[in-house]
């Protein structure tokens, strides 16, 4: 069985980690995107330390810190800069709690960001 969505199984190997009481994991293989969302989970406080390794492979080895959910979403929900709402109600606890990371033509953000600047995009993952 050949795996098609790296992020989702990423978020899903993040999970399945927390669960298991185990605070570190190793991610292979990665990409671009995938390291992009690492960096704004650890901007974030939800990831500890990011630790890319070149040996034979590229590699990433992710401390993680706090998450109590994270996951990519599915289909890739197109959001206008005023529909957010609707998104956060659908896949976050509260409106304050935890972040959507949304692709806009100026590159992966947050939702609070999205809004902040007043642009929409792609919707790419949740963590809270």
């Amino acid at each position: 069985m050949v795996v098609r969505d790296w992020l989702s199984a990423m978020l899903n190997d993040m999970m399945n980690c927390k669960k298991a009481g185990k605070w570190e994991t190793v991610i292979m293989p990665v990409s671009k995107l995938m390291l992009e969302v690492l960096k704004i989970l650890k901007e974030e406080g939800y990831i500890e330390e990011i630790r890319v390794e070149e040996e034979k492979f590229k590699r990433v080895v992710i401390k993680i810190k706090k998450i109590n959910k994270c996951g990519s979403i599915k289909p890739r929900f197109f959001v206008k800069k005023n529909e957010f709402d609707k998104y956060i109600r659908r896949y976050l606890p509260s409106r304050d709690l935890g972040i959507i990371i949304v692709s806009t033509n100026k590159g992966l953000m947050t939702h609070h960001e999205a809004i902040e600047r007043g642009i929409g995009g792609s919707l790419i993952a949740y963590c809270y």
